[in-house]
Protein backbone atom coordinates (compact mmCIF):
# COMPACT_ATOMS: atom_id res chain seq x y z
CA UNK A 1 0.00 0.00 0.00
CA UNK A 2 3.05 2.55 1.01
CA UNK A 3 6.03 2.74 0.05
CA UNK A 4 8.61 2.31 2.81
CA UNK A 5 12.40 3.25 2.88
CA UNK A 6 14.38 2.43 6.64
CA UNK A 7 15.41 6.38 7.03
CA UNK A 8 15.80 9.59 5.42
CA UNK A 9 19.02 11.38 4.33
CA UNK A 10 18.67 15.05 6.57
CA UNK A 11 21.33 16.85 4.73
CA UNK A 12 23.62 14.08 5.20
CA UNK A 13 21.97 13.22 8.25
CA UNK A 14 20.57 10.10 8.83
CA UNK A 15 17.24 10.10 10.48
CA UNK A 16 15.68 6.36 11.08
CA UNK A 17 12.02 5.44 10.36
CA UNK A 18 11.87 1.61 11.20
CA UNK A 19 10.82 3.10 14.71
CA UNK A 20 9.25 5.85 16.09
CA UNK A 21 10.57 9.35 16.34
CA UNK A 22 10.78 11.64 19.18
CA UNK A 23 11.88 15.63 17.44
CA UNK A 24 12.96 18.12 20.22
CA UNK A 25 11.12 21.53 19.75
CA UNK A 26 13.26 24.58 19.87
CA UNK A 27 11.17 28.10 19.78
CA UNK A 28 13.38 30.81 19.06
CA UNK A 29 10.29 33.10 19.77
CA UNK A 30 9.53 35.17 22.67
CA UNK A 31 5.69 34.17 22.58
CA UNK A 32 5.62 30.40 22.45
CA UNK A 33 2.62 28.89 23.84
CA UNK A 34 4.67 25.81 24.06
CA UNK A 35 7.29 27.46 25.99
CA UNK A 36 6.72 30.70 26.97
CA UNK A 37 9.62 32.21 25.72
CA UNK A 38 11.99 30.69 27.51
CA UNK A 39 14.62 29.83 24.46
CA UNK A 40 14.72 33.04 22.57
CA UNK A 41 18.59 33.66 22.45
CA UNK A 42 21.10 31.94 21.39
CA UNK A 43 22.86 30.42 24.09
CA UNK A 44 19.31 29.67 25.52
CA UNK A 45 18.19 28.08 22.61
CA UNK A 46 21.43 25.91 21.88
CA UNK A 47 21.59 25.19 25.81
CA UNK A 48 18.04 23.61 25.45
CA UNK A 49 18.82 21.67 22.16
CA UNK A 50 21.62 20.01 23.64
CA UNK A 51 19.68 19.06 26.77
CA UNK A 52 17.51 17.74 24.61
CA UNK A 53 20.00 15.65 22.28
CA UNK A 54 21.05 14.29 25.94
CA UNK A 55 17.64 13.24 26.43
CA UNK A 56 17.48 11.04 23.47
CA UNK A 57 15.69 12.60 20.78
CA UNK A 58 16.49 12.23 17.62
CA UNK A 59 15.74 15.17 15.50
CA UNK A 60 15.53 18.86 16.48
CA UNK A 61 13.08 21.46 14.58
CA UNK A 62 14.12 25.24 15.68
CA UNK A 63 11.37 28.06 14.71
CA UNK A 64 11.55 31.40 14.87
CA UNK A 65 8.05 32.44 14.05
CA UNK A 66 5.33 31.28 16.53
CA UNK A 67 2.41 29.16 15.39
CA UNK A 68 -0.29 29.85 18.17
CA UNK A 69 -3.41 30.92 17.44
CA UNK A 70 -3.87 34.62 17.22
CA UNK A 71 0.08 35.05 16.32
CA UNK A 72 0.94 37.42 14.01
CA UNK A 73 3.30 36.82 11.29
CA UNK A 74 7.07 38.15 12.11
CA UNK A 75 8.71 40.13 9.64
CA UNK A 76 11.39 37.81 7.31
CA UNK A 77 14.92 39.45 8.69
CA UNK A 78 13.62 38.71 12.27
CA UNK A 79 13.12 35.24 11.83
CA UNK A 80 16.49 34.77 9.98
CA UNK A 81 17.83 36.71 12.81
CA UNK A 82 16.24 33.94 14.94
CA UNK A 83 17.04 30.99 13.84
CA UNK A 84 20.29 30.91 11.79
CA UNK A 85 22.91 31.79 14.30
CA UNK A 86 20.96 28.68 16.67
CA UNK A 87 21.05 26.14 13.34
CA UNK A 88 24.63 27.14 12.45
CA UNK A 89 26.00 26.35 16.26
CA UNK A 90 23.76 23.22 16.59
CA UNK A 91 25.04 21.79 12.93
CA UNK A 92 28.47 22.18 14.52
CA UNK A 93 28.04 20.92 17.82
CA UNK A 94 25.80 17.89 17.60
CA UNK A 95 25.21 15.18 14.67
CA UNK A 96 20.84 14.56 15.08
CA UNK A 97 19.03 16.05 12.09
CA UNK A 98 17.87 19.55 12.18
CA UNK A 99 14.91 20.56 10.87
CA UNK A 100 13.60 24.24 9.88
CA UNK A 101 10.00 25.11 11.27
CA UNK A 102 9.31 27.86 8.49
CA UNK A 103 6.59 28.75 5.56
CA UNK A 104 8.83 31.45 4.53
CA UNK A 105 10.52 29.67 0.73
CA UNK A 106 14.01 32.60 1.69
CA UNK A 107 14.36 30.96 5.06
CA UNK A 108 13.98 27.61 3.81
CA UNK A 109 16.69 28.23 1.61
CA UNK A 110 18.75 30.09 4.20
CA UNK A 111 18.38 27.46 6.70
CA UNK A 112 19.50 24.58 4.83
CA UNK A 113 22.45 26.35 3.59
CA UNK A 114 23.12 26.93 7.14
CA UNK A 115 23.05 23.44 8.60
CA UNK A 116 19.02 22.15 8.67
CA UNK A 117 18.25 19.00 6.78
CA UNK A 118 14.51 19.05 6.10
CA UNK A 119 11.68 21.58 6.30
CA UNK A 120 8.66 21.38 8.49
CA UNK A 121 6.25 23.35 7.24
CA UNK A 122 2.69 24.43 9.07
CA UNK A 123 1.30 25.85 5.45
CA UNK A 124 2.41 22.57 3.93
CA UNK A 125 3.85 24.50 1.00
CA UNK A 126 1.36 27.01 -0.28
CA UNK A 127 3.37 30.21 0.30
CA UNK A 128 4.20 31.86 -2.97
CA UNK A 129 7.99 29.83 -3.73
CA UNK A 130 7.71 27.25 -1.11
CA UNK A 131 7.01 24.54 -3.12
CA UNK A 132 10.28 25.86 -5.50
CA UNK A 133 12.06 26.36 -2.91
CA UNK A 134 11.67 22.72 -1.50
CA UNK A 135 12.03 21.16 -4.48
CA UNK A 136 15.44 22.90 -5.35
CA UNK A 137 16.68 22.04 -1.64
CA UNK A 138 16.39 18.43 -2.10
CA UNK A 139 15.45 17.93 1.66
CA UNK A 140 12.51 15.97 3.00
CA UNK A 141 9.84 18.04 3.76
CA UNK A 142 7.07 17.34 6.53
CA UNK A 143 3.38 19.09 5.32
CA UNK A 144 1.23 19.99 8.15
CA UNK A 145 -2.32 21.00 8.04
CA UNK A 146 -4.44 23.53 9.45
CA UNK A 147 -7.67 25.44 8.64
CA UNK A 148 -6.58 29.34 7.93
CA UNK A 149 -3.56 30.42 9.21
CA UNK A 150 -2.51 30.90 12.82
CA UNK A 151 -3.82 34.60 13.20
CA UNK A 152 -7.32 32.63 12.30
CA UNK A 153 -7.12 28.98 13.13
CA UNK A 154 -8.82 28.99 16.21
CA UNK A 155 -12.04 30.97 14.86
CA UNK A 156 -14.74 28.91 14.33
CA UNK A 157 -12.96 25.83 12.92
CA UNK A 158 -15.58 23.72 11.37
CA UNK A 159 -15.51 19.91 9.75
CA UNK A 160 -18.14 17.49 8.59
CA UNK A 161 -16.02 14.97 8.67
CA UNK A 162 -12.24 15.98 10.08
CA UNK A 163 -10.42 12.34 8.95
CA UNK A 164 -11.20 12.60 5.38
CA UNK A 165 -10.81 16.32 4.88
CA UNK A 166 -7.25 15.81 6.72
CA UNK A 167 -6.94 13.49 4.39
CA UNK A 168 -7.83 15.17 1.15
CA UNK A 169 -5.43 18.29 2.32
CA UNK A 170 -2.87 16.32 2.28
CA UNK A 171 -2.98 14.57 -0.33
CA UNK A 172 -3.31 17.29 -2.74
CA UNK A 173 -0.31 18.95 -1.09
CA UNK A 174 1.14 15.80 -1.55
CA UNK A 175 -0.14 15.80 -5.15
CA UNK A 176 1.18 19.95 -5.64
CA UNK A 177 4.83 18.48 -3.99
CA UNK A 178 5.09 15.63 -6.50
CA UNK A 179 4.55 18.15 -9.45
CA UNK A 180 6.64 20.88 -8.20
CA UNK A 181 9.18 18.13 -8.46
CA UNK A 182 9.72 16.78 -4.53
CA UNK A 183 10.33 13.16 -4.31
CA UNK A 184 8.12 10.97 -2.20
CA UNK A 185 10.06 9.03 0.57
Amino acid sequence: MFDTIQQLDCGGRPLRLDRPQVMGIVNVTPDSFSDGGQHDSLDAAVAHALKLVEEGVDLLDVGGESTRPGAAEVPLEEELRRVLPVIERLARETSVPISIDTCKPEVMRAAVAAGAGMINDVYALRREGALDAAAALGVPVVLMHMQGEPRSMQQAPHYEDVVGEVHRFLAERLFAAEMAGIARR
